[in-house]
């Protein structure tokens, strides 16, 4: 098994890497500020579930062959940025709109529901092949060249327990001023700013080279 040491430095790695300004921050950002701590935690567990398919597949591999896979990481690449372009061109929809919910939706119909928040946080998290690159040059300094099965439960669980610790402070944090973000003016400005980042992190994936 794992020494404590050695999972408390993975842990800690991981934090520093959740930390990073990045896509997956920006959508629990924008689900915390329209849809409340429930909209936010649920896209927060949503970016966990995709930090633990990866650390999964980088422990078994998978990833390994998508990063050497220039072809593979491109369909990936386009993939996500695609869908972070999309998602970006819905929040600036919203924003010019004013009023209106994380989809895009005038505010007086439904919100998404959790579901859809962590489908969000998932697709965002997955669909970025630079979480493969990372967990390929992360898992190998702490698994050795021949790893036990608990080794890599054990690191993949706690890559995702970090992950969905950060993300739900955040959507915390974020869910606890929502009624500074109900403001109109607010909220269209928070539409406006991560719609835009969102766009920007969508080209910057798409210029990606494996």
């Amino acid at each position: 098994m794992a020494e404590t040491g050695q999972v408390i430095a993975f842990a800690v790695t991981m934090g520093l890497g959740a930390m990073s300004p990045g896509p997956d921050f920006a959508i629990v950002v924008r689900h915390a500020a329209v849809g409340g701590r429930r909209g936010g935690t649920a896209t927060a567990l949503g970016v966990a579930a995709g930090v633990l398919v990866w650390a999964g597949a980088a422990a078994l591999g998978v990833a390994a062959l998508l990063a050497a896979s220039a072809t593979a990481f491109t369909v990936v690449k386009i993939v996500g940025a695609v869908y972070l372009l999309y998602l970006g061109v819905r929040a600036l929809r919203a924003a010019a709109g004013g009023g209106a919910g994380p989809q895009g939706e005038p505010q007086d119909q439904p919100r998404p529901s959790p579901w859809s928040a962590f489908r969000q946080g998932l697709l965002c998290n997955v669909l970025n092949p630079k979480a493969a690159v990372f967990f390929v040059a992360l898992m190998p300094q702490f698994l050795g060249d021949h790893p036990a099965v608990a080794d890599t439960l054990v690191l993949s669980v706690t890559a995702g327990a970090v992950a969905a610790l950060w993300f739900t402070i955040v959507a915390n944090v974020v869910g606890t001023l929502r009624r500074v973000f109900e403001r109109e003016r607010v909220r269209r400005a928070i539409d406006a700013l991560t719609g835009a980042a969102l766009i920007a992190l969508g080209v910057r994936l798409a210029a990606t080279r494996a």
